[in-house]
């Protein structure tokens, strides 16, 4: 057998943090860089959990009558100019291709598709009975990020899906704005066991040609705000700049009211970094493809009788898509070493001693904890304490978010809070200017406005101007 020798990680999640985090993404093999600057490798145990989130976003979205498509990568640099305020909020992050032997027009790589899919919409619309139109496409991005990128978090190219939809009236529109943003919240607390905060977004930080935008907050463990998806209103001016309008009920032209929703692959980092820890990676189970390892003790006498059980348990938890590892050139304690570095949640070891007491050693990821189990009870007791670590993660994120969030009545108490790296909350007049300079000055922002507060005379915590609303803040990624 081979040395019995240690897999952890060299940087620590407490003392360095970022440094931590790239670690734990390539050692555990969920994503690489790439020979293109800004850009990642996704590999294949975090593509599993993207497609997780695919099959479960798939199936409600389904469920409401929307139909997924696919628009093209490349939108002309015409499209842009026809709603101002999308174009110079796109501006600086937009790649463009020169297209000269053909019309001389460039044409940007996809940031995000509200104007190719408006000019469709435009040609499919005819009559109030069309109403709503409701269209998802799972596609790549680019952005030309110029700051550091990170694995996940910010990348020049990434995945992520974006709905649009049309309706006839704003009340509908704002209906499903709320509607897909809940579904963002089941897929950070249901998938991801990440709690977030749901609000509207500053003006801004709104999206680029919005009325408003909705968002889920997460609060990481580094102490920085990331943002997990967003819902906006994008009101009628997209369809007036393309022409988009249909025969109403009166008989007359209306404009339809425009909505999209998008949430990326940045949602499988928010995982790796709100539960991971100096071993490696924990992945919740809800997300994990395999989420058993067999590990079998094995001697020359006994050799035969340990795999051939071992097998027989790979089969009985199939349905966990329990993985084999029969690897004999590597130590059990290599091995216990390399599946916690890649967040496996549960393992289970089983030696010849096990097998004359009808019994296997299970430990969990999380908690390291060992329990001695039958063999005919071990299907059931898997179960179990996936289901156990699942909600416990998601218990321990809250005491996080809930632990780490202060409020503010005064400048004074809000920086003293984003220097401790917290997430306050504050009286927010919302004012742009007032926005921009309390960037300069801590180099945070707010986070969103959250909902279902009672609206109050307040004094913004910077300006000191009336405001009616609280709003988090927080440095973020």
């Amino acid at each position: 057998m081979a040395k019995d020798t240690r897999l952890g990680l060299t940087a620590k999640k407490e003392s360095n943090f970022l440094e931590w985090y790239n670690e734990v993404v390539v050692r555990a093999e969920m994503a690489d860089y790439s020979a293109v600057k800004g850009c990642m490798v996704i590999r294949p145990r975090a593509y599993t959990v993207w497609e997780s989130i695919q099959e479960f976003v798939n199936t409600r979205i389904k469920a409401n009558g929307v139909q997924n498509a696919y628009f093209p990568l490349f939108i002309p640099e015409r499209f842009f100019k026809r709603e101002a305020e999308h174009a110079q909020g796109f501006h600086p992050e937009v790649a463009w291709i020169g297209n000269k032997d053909e019309d001389e027009e460039r044409l940007a790589v996809r940031p995000t598709s509200e104007t190719i899919i408006s000019e469709s919409f435009a040609k499919w619309l005819r009559s109030h009975r069309d109403l709503p139109i409701k269209i998802n496409q799972w596609a790549n991005v680019v952005r030309w990020e110029t700051k550091t990128t990170r694995l996940f978090l910010r990348t020049r190219e990434f995945l992520w899906q974006e709905g649009h939809c049309l309706y006839e009236t704003n009340e509908q529109a704002e209906k499903e704005v709320l509607f897909y943003l809940d579904l963002y919240e089941q897929v950070a607390r249901e998938l991801l066991a990440v709690p977030v905060i749901k609000g509207r977004k500053s003006e801004m930080e709104k999206f680029a040609g919005a009325l408003y935008t909705t968002a889920i907050e997460g609060f990481m463990p580094s102490g920085m705000a990331l943002q997990l998806g967003t819902s906006h209103n994008l009101g009628q001016g997209f369809m007036r700049a393309f022409g988009v309008e249909y025969l109403g009920r009166d008989s007359q032209k209306h404009n339809p009211w425009y909505i999209s929703w998008g949430i990326s692959t940045r949602v499988i980092g928010a995982a790796i970094m709100q539960h991971s820890d100096d071993k490696g990676l924990v992945l919740p189970p809800n997300i994990a493809y395999s989420k058993a390892v067999i590990v079998p003790i094995l001697f020359d006498d006994t050799r035969e009788k340990v795999l051939a059980k071992a097998k027989e348990v790979k089969e009985l938890l199939s349905e966990f898509n329990a993985v084999l590892d029969d690897r004999e050139e590597y130590s059990p304690g290599w091995k216990f070493n390399e599946w916690e570095l890649k967040g496996m949640p549960l393992r289970i070891e089983l030696g010849p001693k096990d097998l004359e007491n009808e019994q296997a050693v299970v430990v969990r990821r999380d908690t390291g904890e060992k329990k001695f189990v039958k063999l005919a009870e071990l299907k059931e007791h898997a179960g179990r304490e996936l289901e156990a670590m699942q909600k416990e993660l998601l218990a321990g994120a809250e005491k996080h978010l809930k632990d780490n969030t202060v409020e503010a009545s005064t400048y004074e108490q809000l920086e003293k809070g984003i220097k401790e790296n917290k997430l306050v909350i504050a009286p927010f007049c919302g004012r742009g200017s007032c926005e921009e300079s309390l960037k300069e000055k801590l180099g945070a922002s707010s986070r969103c406005f959250p909902f279902n507060q009672r609206k109050q005379d307040y004094k913004c915590i910077h300006c000191g101007d009336k405001a009616g609303e609280k709003a988090y803040f927080a440095k973020a990624y």
